[in-house]
């Protein structure tokens, strides 16, 4: 099988540095603060190195996807209507890879990179996580599928680049239509924003249909405050990068169990609480097994939910 993959990507960069230029003239000539340099030259760099990476893993990733897809006994011809079928399908995945990035702290630390800036413009759209790639696991099942894999990078390198355009402020909410079945930059920049209503909402990379299906969808209301709930403070581009993974190694290597650990992975950001873990440590009944260290946190918790007052 012929294996000649166009880098849509590459041939994208120097018009995508040309909408970034135009989108800093526009936010100058308007006196809006678009842009701040150390941000900027943040994402820059988080991009290069995010290129960098994508070329090395290429291969392996390629590896990946053939083995699944040498695994059935079928195809799926690369028609007009099977590439149309595949991103739908492809992009389907995505929400749900976005969604568990954004539920469980070890696929967090892949993407909070990404949420890390507290400006929204189009070279926020080149911070991506240099370990973003884990999320390979969720299109195993498009591979499973036996769409041709020219199609299936295809379909990921379009999808990859209608991110760009929904990064900015400057694009108002659009026809109905659009904004119906579409992701559109308002509807990103909730997902973007740090406010209470809009945390962990639309999720949706090209279509915001599986967020209107599966109960995640918010309107743009306000303007969000972009960024995280925890300000990262930095603009190193390698902190950036793994300033997470820095924090589960540090809670991994505390952990005290095999349960806790479990925790420090798989708990939502910003969920685990190792003072849990330490109250039950410190009780005058010892736990020997991970079973038996769950049961004492479980009646710790009904204990302490036994002692809140109850209004009458």
């Amino acid at each position: 099988m012929s294996m000649d993959l166009p880098p849509l990507i590459n041939y994208a960069v120097p018009f995508m540095l040309a909408l970034v230029l135009l989108e800093f003239v526009i936010s100058q000539y308007e006196n809006r603060e678009l842009y701040v340099g150390k941000d900027f030259l943040a994402s820059a760099g988080i991009g290069i190195g995010n290129l960098v990476v994508s070329a090395v893993v290429k291969a392996g990733l390629l590896a990946i996807i053939l083995f699944f897809y040498n695994l059935v006994p079928w195809t799926v011809p690369p028609t007009w209507w099977s590439f149309v079928l595949c991103y739908v399908v492809f992009d389907f995945f995505q929400y749900w890879a976005h969604r568990v990035a954004h539920e469980r702290r070890i696929l967090w630390a892949t993407h909070v990179t990404h949420h890390s800036s507290e400006q929204y413009n189009f070279s926020v759209s080149f911070r991506l996580s240099w370990t973003q790639h884990i999320k390979v696991v969720f299109f195993i099942p498009v591979a499973l599928i036996a769409f041709d894999p020219v199609v299936f990078f295809i379909c990921y390198q379009i999808a990859v680049l209608y991110q760009f355009w929904i990064h900015t402020e400057l694009i108002g909410k659009l026809p109905a239509p659009i904004e119906y079945f579409f992701v559109t930059p308002s509807h990103h920049r909730v997902h973007h924003g740090s406010d209470p209503k809009y945390l962990d909402k639309n999720y949706g990379a090209s279509f915001i249909i599986w967020d209107r299906l599966f109960g995640t969808f918010q309107p743009e209301e306000e303007q969000p405050t972009y960024g995280i709930t925890t300000p990262v403070n930095s603009y190193n581009p390698v902190y950036l990068v793994f300033h997470e993974w820095s924090d589960i190694f540090r809670d991994l290597k505390g952990a005290r169990s095999l349960k806790e650990a479990y925790a420090v992975l798989w708990s939502g950001p910003g969920k685990y609480n190792k003072a849990d873990f330490q109250a039950v440590a410190n009780t005058s009944v010892v736990a020997t097994t991970d079973e038996e260290l769950g049961e004492l946190v479980e009646e710790k918790e009904g204990n302490e939910m036994m002692s809140l007052p109850r209004s009458a």
